[in-house]
């Protein structure tokens, strides 16, 4: 599967040299995140549903832009022929989304998370040995794990560490997941209540450009 962040970003970089072009794409590709956005809440085979209903045409719609823009005058150095060459080039892992509701449309959950990594890559440039740096890439799991699930990261971490040195093997239980649900006083409410208001925000701001885009068009 293809990333639909990645394909955007590329279309926007080109903006500068054909910014009709692009704002085309660009408004096609919102229209799929506000399908996105719309089936959020659906369990998978809702939202597969969804997307097969809604986001399929959109994507013909995409793909007849980009039909159009190969035979258009666009010289094949630009930046935006580079970005309509990879929307073609990636055209059925871009549509593999459309195939399965588990699958998200991009991946940018999967490139927050890898922040983590890039901001202490310095601190973690001489770890030692190659074992040190296998069981730093395990802690740094363990505590990643405990910040998407909004936990207490010492309390999780170091309760963790205390029942495995204690000679547990009850893993399943250990998992942050399944932890937390024992733990609740572990929970940082505060972390999720950002994420949803963050979250409220931008669905607030699709649902006004929909209403907006539809009075326009009536």
């Amino acid at each position: 599967a293809a990333c639909w962040s990645h394909a955007r970003r590329k279309v926007l970089e080109g903006r500068s040299s054909h910014p009709h072009q692009a704002s085309v794409l660009l408004a096609l590709i919102r229209e799929l995140y506000d399908i996105e956005d719309r089936g959020k809440g659906l369990a998978p085979e809702e939202r597969v549903a969804l997307r097969q209903r809604e986001s399929v045409p959109v994507l013909a719609r995409i793909r007849t832009a980009l039909d159009n823009e190969a035979r258009a005058p666009v010289l094949p150095k630009s930046v935006f022929a580079e970005a309509v060459s990879y929307l073609r080039n990636h055209w059925d892992a871009l549509h593999v989304f459309t195939r399965d509701g588990r699958l998200p449309i991009d991946n940018n959950e999967v490139e927050q998370l890898m922040k983590q990594v890039a901001l202490g890559r310095k601190n973690w440039l001489f770890v030692g040995s190659v074992e040190a740096g296998v069981r730093a890439a395990t802690l740094l799991t363990i505590v990643s794990t405990a910040v998407r699930n909004d936990l207490d990261v010492w309390a999780y971490v170091k309760d963790v560490l205390d029942h495995l040195l204690a000679g547990s093997t009850d893993y399943e239980s250990l998992r942050a997941d399944v932890w937390k649900e024992s733990h609740p006083e572990a929970i940082r409410q505060y972390r999720a209540d950002e994420r949803r208001d963050a979250a409220d925000r931008q669905r607030f701001q699709r649902a006004y450009r929909r209403l907006t885009n539809q009075s326009e068009e009536s």
